[in-house]
């Protein structure tokens, strides 16, 4: 049972909103509310309309001293005479009723073939939000004037003769917008200037001004350079190739009205934002829409036509809309003979034919100036290709593991107890049973010890992004709390855990290619931590040769670095009277073949290893990189043939 206070529900309840209520109760559902630009603009499209359909060739926009705007131009003028169904003049009708207007009458036979006014709730919507509204009519050799005030009559219709001579025709509207109904009274005068020019530039050969009575300037554009001279000063860099444009409008076609169609002007730059603007019927669509997929759908089948005739797809790289449209910037100017906008201020296109249509145009204009000029269409298809493989090595990004906010140090590092980095030292080492020998041998207290299984990967051509995909080279990074950078990056030191980072492998053949990868990898990817001095190659001894005792000498280990160290440990015995033969020469197989005491007393003690440290020497950074290349490269192996016929004769080869 319902509470006596409940208010009551009945018939009376409803109420129907007439006229422009709806407007006032709900602006934000017909109009922009941050500022009456759009409430302007409607007004000036109708102009535009007129200019578009032929009628017209001056638009005039004056900002007036105490708020209010008034539009001119010099088209057919409104008609003013009854409706034949209404019994009231047309003129007021167009401005009070939400649905009137002569936009609906689509096809030859009507006003407006291709407009931008679609809804039928423009000016009406001006004319409810605006405390006062002036209309006047110049046509047909009279003059009609009629003002409202919150959108109802307050002057009503007025006709009088023009005077002799006068040749007039034309409408002009002046409205004093209310500010209750906007966030800020002020228009936006870069936006409104924008708006003003691009007419100017989609209907060559028509003149707009905008009158300032405030600041008294005044602004004109009238372009015949169209679309081209227009995308020219607003775009962000050079233009990798000409500038593409063209036009196609339907004749005789069963797909499309006759007229329908598009004008476009396309640059491709490597750099900067691109711009991009797109009209329908001379709408702004900021929001754009089917015909920008329309212009998009054309371009990156035309280009990826190209790019398959010609053979330029590289092996594993798939091309994608996006990756040919990335880097574009254009004007597109469609013309759509009932075009379904999304929203009332009619920001985005969502006519579906508008795909079809624009693409249908812009694809066989492309492709044809493709093949016709073949050097600017590689220059394309490579920008594009580029973009795709940027795209690809994106979405294969790998990320250091973390845990708890903090990258995880990696379970096989045997980490020292010191926190001084200056006298931290860790070790890279080959295998596991080496790395067993190090791990018992070192110095608990600042040396770290890193087993690497196997031969680490050649980075010389791996993305940065792609280093952490590969175990070893996480755990490196992660170990030394460096990340990944180039030669001219700053990267964050403050992480570095050791002061030397030593690459501790085996003395032969073998140990020399992980010495070549490892320091192939700083040098690629942490060049800061060769330039701050932090790497370094241990040397463990090769030879191990047991001396007898001679004389007053007990018996003796000598360990040699390599066949040059040992032929000169062998003849320093032989003068200190040693027997020929009477010593032992031992060859380690590797680390893991040492024991601990050997390895501490050999590389791993500050007093007695020998720790190279690795600098640029004679080469700059550049003059490395061009070496490495040759050495390193996958497609390098001609220079690498080069290189060993002109050296080959220099170097010991271990056998």
């Amino acid at each position: 049972m319902a509470s006596k206070s409940s208010p009551e529900y009945s018939e009376a309840s409803i109420r129907v909103l007439k006229g422009l209520e709806p407007v006032k109760q709900r602006p934000g559902m017909y109009t922009r509310t941050d500022n009456p630009l759009h409430v302007i603009q409607e007004v000036l499209d109708n102009a535009a309309d007129e200019c578009l359909a032929g009628h017209g060739k001056r638009i005039k926009v004056t900002l007036h001293t105490d708020g209010s705007v008034s539009v001119e131009d010099d088209g057919r003028g409104i008609p003013f005479g009854l409706h034949p169904e209404e019994g009231a003049p047309v003129i007021e009708l167009v401005f009070t009723r939400l649905h009137a207007g002569g936009k609906f009458d689509k096809g030859k036979g009507g006003a407006y073939s291709f407009s931008g006014g679609l809804h039928g709730v423009g000016v009406s919507v001006t004319n409810a939000l605006s405390t006062r509204l002036e209309v006047v009519s110049h046509r047909e050799g009279q003059v009609a004037q009629l003002a409202f005030s919150g959108g109802d009559v307050a002057l009503p219709l007025q006709l009088r003769k023009l005077a002799e001579g006068d040749r007039r025709q034309g409408t002009s509207v002046r409205a004093w917008p209310d500010a209750k109904y906007f966030e800020s009274s002020q228009l936006p005068m870069t936006e409104l200037a924008h708006l003003l020019r691009s007419k100017a530039v989609l209907m060559p050969g028509v003149a707009v001004y905008l009158v300032n009575e405030k600041t008294k300037e005044t602004q004109s554009w009238q372009y015949k350079g169209g679309l081209r001279d227009y995308l020219m000063q607003t775009l962000p860099g050079d233009p990798v190739i000409p500038l593409f444009e063209g036009e196609g409008y339907a004749e005789n076609n069963d797909n499309f009205a006759e007229g329908e169609g598009a004008q476009w002007c396309v640059a491709f730059t490597e750099d900067g934002q691109p711009a991009r603007e797109s009209y329908v019927n001379l709408i702004p669509t900021s929001a754009g829409g089917t015909h920008d997929s329309g212009l998009r759908d054309g371009l990156f089948n035309a280009v990826k036509s190209f790019i398959e005739i010609h053979s330029l797809l590289p092996k594993g790289v798939k091309l994608l809309p996006e990756d040919v449209f990335a880097r574009a910037s254009y004007v597109l100017s469609a013309k759509v003979l009932d075009p379904q906008f999304q929203g009332q201020i009619k920001e985005r296109l969502n006519s579906r034919d508008a795909v079809r249509l624009v693409s249908s145009f812009v694809r066989p204009a492309l492709e044809l100036w493709l093949n016709q000029h073949v050097e600017y269409g590689k220059k394309l298809a490579d920008l594009a290709i580029k973009a795709a493989q940027t795209r690809q090595r994106a979405g294969q990004k790998v990320e250091k593991r973390k845990g708890s906010g903090v990258a995880v140090l990696p379970g096989k590092l045997t980490d020292c107890e010191s926190k001084d980095i200056s006298h931290n030292e860790v070790f890279l080492v080959e295998g596991d049973s080496a790395g067993g020998s190090a791990k018992m041998g070192r110095d608990k207290e600042c040396q770290a010890v890193l087993p690497l299984r196997g031969k680490v990967l050649n980075t010389w051509e791996v993305e940065r992004d792609r280093l952490f995909a590969n175990t070893e080279i996480h755990d490196i990074a992660v170990a030394i709390g460096v990340d990944p950078h180039g030669p001219n990056d700053t990267p964050d030191l403050s992480g570095l855990r050791y002061g030397k980072v030593c690459i501790l492998s085996d003395a032969d053949v073998d140990g020399s290619h992980i010495q070549v990868l490892l320091l192939t990898l700083f040098f690629r990817h942490f060049p800061k931590l060769i330039d701050a001095g932090h790497v370094y190659v241990a040397r463990p001894p090769l030879f191990r040769v047991d001396a007898p005792a001679r004389g007053k000498k007990p018996a003796s280990k000598n360990y040699a670095l390599d066949a040059g160290e040992l032929t000169a440990i062998l003849d320093k015995l032989r003068k200190e009277g040693v027997r020929e033969g009477a010593w032992n020469i031992s060859r380690f197989k590797g680390l893991g073949e040492m024991s601990a005491e050997q390895l501490w007393e050999t590389t791993l003690n500050p007093d007695t290893r020998r720790l190279l440290p690795i600098k640029l020497g004679r080469f700059d950074f550049a003059g490395t990189e061009g070496l490495i290349t040759k050495l390193m490269g996958k497609g390098e192996a001609a220079a690498r043939r080069e290189l060993m016929e002109l050296h080959g004769d220099s170097v010991d080869i271990d056998v």
